[in-house]
């Protein structure tokens, strides 16, 4: 969410009254981009966290790729327009995505209404390693230090 990052800084930082949706799951891990990763039989779910969205706005297109697309690391995997801004979802590690949210077609706020669970973005196989990646605690340190930068 790079080009997020512009709309990070320039807006003022909200605190939000995260629910803590991935309490106790291990698998979940975090990128400093704004995006999360919940690997499960060798599958990793993405979507953007609930901070990334409430930065975005309100989400009212989803440019997800086909299923079978294959991205190298760091690659623009997706792209999510608001009404604010145009965000870009970066895959974590070569993959291939073997589903796409077909919800967010039809309803693309979902991304807002349930980031960190219905309005996942795409589930793809790995092919490489993640790096770089965060626990939720690490997570919430980064995004207090990009909330310093602001001021």
């Amino acid at each position: 969410m790079a080009m997020l990052a512009g709309v990070f800084r320039s807006s003022a930082l909200r605190r939000f009254a995260r629910p803590m949706l991935f309490r106790g799951f291990s698998d979940v891990v975090f990128m400093k981009t704004h995006e999360w990763i919940k690997t499960e039989a060798g599958v990793g779910t993405l979507g953007i966290t609930d901070f990334a969205q409430g930065q975005l706005g309100e989400v009212v297109y989803c440019d997800l790729p086909e299923v079978g697309a294959k991205f190298k690391g760091k690659d623009t995997i997706c792209t999510l327009e608001s009404v604010k801004a145009v965000g870009e979802v970066y895959a974590p590690a070569d993959c291939e995505v073997v589903e796409v949210n077909e919800t967010l077609a039809d309803v693309p706020a979902t991304v807002n209404s349930s980031p960190e669970s219905k309005g996942w973005l795409v589930k793809v196989k790995f092919s490489g390693e993640m790096t770089g990646t965060l626990d939720r605690k690490a997570y919430d340190v980064h995004v207090e230090a990009e909330a310093k930068e602001e001021h």
